[in-house]
């Protein structure tokens, strides 16, 4: 495979080009205007791009290709991991990114997948079975009849087309096909797939064309008649893409004396760079940061934050985010602050100081520890948790306002946050913040740890919904027990099921059908009232009769989509009307699935159960997968 590599950093750029020189051919530019040059002139199976690049940046790079008609898979590199900044980059043409620093067996498996994946949409047609896109047209057809679809659905169905083998799940719909700006609730993408499904069988298909691999998505359904056929003429055989014979990867003796050798020859550039860190601190403590300095103290600590981690200083890695977090244009600083930052470019420069841990190219990444965000201005109190963290086992990051803490948030979300109430700066509060961070991120948990202690400061923050109230002065060995508490997410044994209906009748039979099966169940019969008893039960599943007076089934469906905390939890909807447009009433509000009027007791419970537990299977892969990545 020929690779063009775009990255100006010159540290970076050796390891990852040493990396890839194993296997692939490997061309590099150091800015924007020469990776175009070379784009435009020569043909590359795969474009490896850094964002933050001089003349022109990464983003640019990719949108003026994708504007010329250039089709070569391209895969992101950045040290930016904010939600806009992924989109903007998948918006711009990009088909994947990765986040600095990243571990190298990772890189060389997403370059592996989009080779597979690419040079396979360049024809006019393609065909699964009796399934047809059009491409110059767009127009999709089933056995030569035009499939009437609304524009997001066309789109579901031509990526699961030009995807075919591919799974794809909801929130990975969403990431291809909607603008930042314009996300759906992934129930959306549930009940879209439903009404493709519909027109499809409309339109003569005996069988399901999309299949539902649950737990992790969709995919078109293996055709019974030819596979996928990419050529020009129907007739022709299907492309068949050659790809590399996969080679073995380098022993791990070799590994490290290759990265032993790149840290030798790079490291006084790192030392350079510190320099420059050491310089902010000594202006920020005589009050004259000019704003040069902190352009380029920002500049560098953008480049060590992607490649510190890949040369085996993972620590100096997340130092480095710390500092470049804090030191930012709109951020004023205080006398504690400025302490802070120069107690952690003295913490990176002893990091430094060590021997880089073993990272070799075929290494597994770590998985990361329970990371766990300190907010208080007491310095000295930060420093010893952050001292005795390391030995129980958690990634503790520090602030000392919540204007240094909400910046820390963009980086990476933590497990547990341990807040103070009360500031040097008088502007600064801690309940204040305490209600954005509990609308913004409710599943995270905070511990409030301070010394106002009056019972309305209790009340306050139990309304907002903490875990735990620490009052000052506590041991650290009292925080940590605390930590551990709030890091135990226990797993209900029980499902729980909340039944709305107006009927008291139906409250009862729907109750006892599911009762003896184990579940425990909610009922109401005023939907007035939903939503504190939703609050109050926290269920499982909600079972919702859709004719209701006052609110009724499908309003409360839309009630629990839009919300962040419950817009993920199923819903299956009691109706006595079954005909298409009550029920693609009832799928574009949210509902998973529908029961009809009277309700067979065995179909209930199977229904609520296999919901219940495709949920719980869900949300345990997602843990897995996450901690597979991680």
């Amino acid at each position: 495979m020929k690779i063009l590599l775009v990255e100006d950093e010159k540290s970076t750029r050796t390891v990852i080009e040493t990396a890839l020189a194993i296997h692939h051919t490997v061309e590099v530019a150091e800015d924007g205007r020469s990776a175009l040059a070379l784009a435009e002139q020569f043909d590359y199976d795969l474009l490896l791009l850094d964002v933050d690049i001089p003349e022109l940046d990464g983003i640019s790079v990719c949108k003026h290709l994708r504007t010329q008609g250039c089709q070569i898979p391209i895969l992101l590199l950045t040290a930016n991991d904010g939600a806009i900044d992924r989109v903007r980059g998948l918006d711009a043409g990009a088909d994947d990114y990765m986040i600095k620093p990243f571990h190298l067996p990772e890189l060389l498996a997403r370059i592996r997948a989009l080779w597979r994946r690419g040079r396979s949409t360049a024809s006019s047609k393609v065909t699964w079975g009796a399934l047809q896109l059009d491409c110059p047209t767009r127009e999709i057809r089933y056995e030569e009849q035009l499939l009437r679809l609304t524009p997001k659905e066309h789109s579901i169905l031509e990526l699961l087309l030009l995807n075919p083998q591919r799974i794809f799940s909801r929130a990975a719909i969403i990431d291809r096909l909607w603008e930042l700006g314009e996300p759906p609730t992934e129930s959306a993408i549930s009940s879209h797939i439903k009404a493709i499904r519909q027109k499809l069988k409309t339109a003569g298909a005996s069988q399901d064309l999309i299949e539902t691999m649950y737990g992790f998505g969709y995919r078109l359904r293996p055709a019974l008649s030819s596979p996928l056929d990419l050529s020009a003429p129907a007739t022709s055989a299907p492309l068949q893409v050659p790809l590399p014979n996969p080679q073995p990867d380098i022993a791990a003796d070799a590994a490290a004396a290759v990265m032993g050798e790149l840290w030798e020859r790079f490291k006084d550039s790192f030392s350079v760079q510190l320099d420059v860190l050491d310089r902010v601190v000594s202006a920020l403590q005589q009050d004259h940061l000019t704003t040069d300095l902190q352009q380029e103290a920002r500049h560098t600590l953008h480049k060590l934050v992607g490649s510190l981690g890949m040369y085996g200083f993972p620590q100096g890695s997340l130092l480095a985010k710390q500092i470049e977090a804090v030191i930012h244009p709109d951020l004023v600083l205080a006398a504690t602050d400025i302490q802070q930052i120069a107690h952690w470019v003295i913490a990176l420069r002893q990091e430094l100081s060590h021997p880089p841990q073993s990272v070799g190219f075929s290494a597994m990444p770590a998985r990361q520890l329970p990371r766990i965000l300190v907010v208080d201005h007491d310095v000295a109190l930060s420093e010893q948790l952050a001292a005795e963290a390391t030995a129980r086992s958690l990634d503790l990051h520090t602030a000392t306002n919540p204007t240094a803490a909400q910046l820390l948030l963009k980086s990476r979300l933590p497990d547990v946050i341990l807040l103070d109430l009360t500031f040097s700066d008088r502007y600064e509060d801690g309940l204040i913040w305490l209600k954005a961070v509990r609308l913004q991120y409710p599943q995270i948990p905070v511990l409030v740890f301070t010394e106002r202690d009056r019972l309305s400061d209790r009340l306050a923050v139990s309304r907002l919904g903490i875990q735990q109230f620490l009052p000052k002065p506590a041991t650290t060995e009292q925080i940590f027990q605390a930590i551990a508490r709030a890091l135990v997410r226990p797993t209900p044994s029980e499902p729980r099921v909340l039944i709305v209906d107006d009927d008291p009748g139906v409250l009862v039979a729907l109750s006892a059908m599911l009762t003896p099966w184990g579940v425990t169940v909610s009922t109401l019969n005023n939907s007035e009232h939903f939503w504190d008893v939703l609050v109050a039960t926290a269920p499982n599943l909600v079972l919702l009769d859709l004719e209701m007076p006052g609110v009724t089934g499908l309003e409360l469906c839309q009630v629990i989509r839009q919300d962040v905390e419950w817009g993920d939890l199923p819903i299956l909807v009691v109706t006595a009307h079954t005909d298409v447009d009550s029920l693609q009433q009832a799928f574009a509000a949210g509902a998973d699935d529908f029961i009809n009027k009277p309700v067979m007791g065995p179909e209930l419970v199977t229904r609520v159960l296999s919901r219940i537990g495709r949920t719980r299977l869900q949300s345990k892969l997602g843990r897995l997968d996450g901690s597979r990545e991680n």
